[in-house]
C-alpha cells in the first residue's frame, strides 16, 4: 500500500508541474505597424495553444533562460539534430557594448541591456523545447532550381553541406556557449513574374528535390526549413502543401512575406505583405502538429526586410510548441543592414530574431563576431 501511495503521489506532483508550466500570463500590443483587421480571429486564448504569456512578452525584464531543458524532465522527443561543437579552447563571446566604444560602421556595439549572446528578445520568453532553446541556427539559403537565388543552388549538394558546415562551425567558435547547427533553407515554392497555369505567380519546388535535401539534412544531423513565397495563393495553402514534409522531426518553415501579393499584383514588380493573424494561422497549425504527430517542437522564421511589410505583429504569438524568429533581410552596406536588424526586431520583438547575409551584395560581408554583437544576438543567420 505504501507503495501505491507513493507512486500515486509522484504522478500527481508531476502532473501539476505540468500544468503550470501552461497557466496565466497575457500579452501585450506593439505600438509600430499597421493594425490587423482580422485580429480577434486570430488572437488565441487557449493556455494549451499560447503557452500561457511564457511565449509571448511579458515584460519581465531580462526574461527566462535560453538554455535548454534537461530531456529527462521535459519527456520530450529527442533532438533530431546535432549542434557543432566549438573547437577546443574557443573563449566566450565577449560584450564589447560595455567597452563604450563603437563599431567600424559608425554604430555601437548593441545597447547593454543583454548579456551577449543572448537570443531571446527583451521580455520574452521560451515555454517551449525548440532548435533554438539552447542553439542558434546557421543557414543556407536557395533553391537547387537556379544558381541566382542563393548558396544552395550555386553548389552541388555535398559540396554545399561542407561549406555549410564550416560557416556553422565559425559561429560555434565565436560564441560557445550556443553552439551552431547547420541548417539548410530550401525554398519549397518560388516566386515568379509568370503566372503559371493557376495564375498564382509561384513555381514549386519538385517534392523529389525536398526529399533529396531533407534526406542530406537528416544524413548530416542538420535541419531543413522549408520556405514559402506565397504568390497569389493562400499562405495556408502553401503550408498544408508541405505537410508529409513539415511531419518529419527536422522539418521547420519559413515564410517569405513579401512575394504575397494580391489580384492584380505580381511578385518582384510589387511589394507583398503578410498579416500577423495569417503568420499566427501557421504558428497554430505547426503547433496542432507537434501535438497530433507527438514530434519535436517547431520553429517559424517571418522574412522581412522593411517595415509594413507584415503588419498587425502583436497577433504572432509564440506557443508552447512553436518557437518564432522575425528575420532582418535586405543586402547593401554594413550600416544599413546594422540599423535594419534594431528597426524590425529589436524594436517590434516578438521571440527570437535573425539576420540574412549575402555573400556577394553585402559589403563588407560581416563576421560572425561583428553580427553576435547585435542585440538581441540573432538566434538564425541565413546565408544567401
Amino acid at each position: 500500500m505504501l507503495l501505491i501511495a507513493a507512486f500515486l503521489f509522484l504522478v500527481l506532483v508531476r502532473g501539476c508541474s505540468t500544468w503550470s508550466g501552461s497557466s496565466g500570463g497575457s500579452s501585450f500590443s506593439l505600438s509600430s505597424g499597421s493594425s490587423d483587421t482580422s485580429a480577434g480571429e486570430e488572437s488565441p486564448t487557449d493556455p494549451a495553444e499560447t503557452g500561457g504569456g511564457g511565449g509571448g512578452l511579458l515584460g519581465l525584464g531580462g526574461g527566462g533562460s535560453d538554455r535548454p531543458d534537461d530531456p529527462a524532465e521535459t519527456g520530450g522527443p529527442e533532438e533530431p539534430y546535432s549542434a557543432i561543437p566549438p573547437p577546443p579552447g574557443s573563449e566566450p563571446l565577449r560584450d564589447r557594448s560595455r567597452e563604450g566604444g563603437t563599431n567600424q560602421y559608425g554604430g555601437a556595439y548593441g545597447g547593454g541591456d543583454l548579456p551577449a549572446g543572448r537570443m531571446l528578445v527583451q521580455g520574452a520568453e521560451d515555454p517551449s523545447n525548440g532548435p533554438l532553446k539552447g542553439n542558434r541556427l546557421v543557414a543556407f539559403y536557395g533553391t537547387p532550381l537556379s544558381g541566382y537565388m542563393g548558396i544552395l543552388g550555386e553548389l552541388p549538394p555535398e559540396q554545399m553541406m561542407q561549406r555549410l558546415k564550416e560557416q556553422t562551425r565559425a559561429y560555434s567558435a565565436a560564441d560557445p556557449e550556443r553552439p551552431a547547427v547547420p541548417t539548410i533553407e530550401l525554398i519549397a515554392s518560388v516566386a515568379q513574374r509568370n503566372p503559371g497555369p493557376e495564375g498564382l505567380y509561384i513555381q514549386q519546388t519538385p517534392e523529389e528535390e525536398i526529399r533529396r535535401y531533407s534526406r542530406l539534412a537528416r544524413e548530416n544531423d542538420a535541419l531543413l526549413l522549408l520556405d514559402v513565397q506565397i504568390g497569389r495563393d493562400d499562405l495556408m495553402n502553401e503550408v498544408r502543401r508541405l505537410e508529409p514534409f513539415l511531419e518529419q522531426e527536422h522539418v521547420h518553415l519559413a515564410i517569405d512575406t513579401e512575394y504575397a501579393v494580391g489580384p492584380g499584383q505580381v511578385p518582384g514588380v510589387n511589394l507583398g505583405t503578410v498579416a500577423g493573424s495569417d503568420i499566427q494561422r501557421a504558428v497554430r497549425y505547426m503547433h496542432r502538429l507537434v501535438e497530433q504527430e507527438d514530434i519535436p517542437d517547431k520553429l517559424v522564421v517571418v522574412h522581412q526586410f522593411e517595415t509594413g511589410i507584415v503588419y498587425g505583429k502583436q497577433n504572432i504569438r509564440p506557443t508552447k510548441n512553436v518557437q518564432v524568429s522575425l528575420n532582418a533581410d535586405g543586402f547593401g552596406g554594413a550600416a544599413a543592414k546594422l540599423s535594419k536588424y534594431d528597426i524590425l526586431v529589436s524594436q517590434q520583438p516578438i521571440q527570437y530574431g535573425g539576420f540574412k547575409i549575402f555573400y556577394r551584395q553585402d559589403f563588407p560581408v560581416l563576421s560572425p563576431e561583428e553580427v553576435l554583437q547585435l542585440e538581441p544576438a540573432p538566434a538564425i543567420v541565413n546565408y544567401q
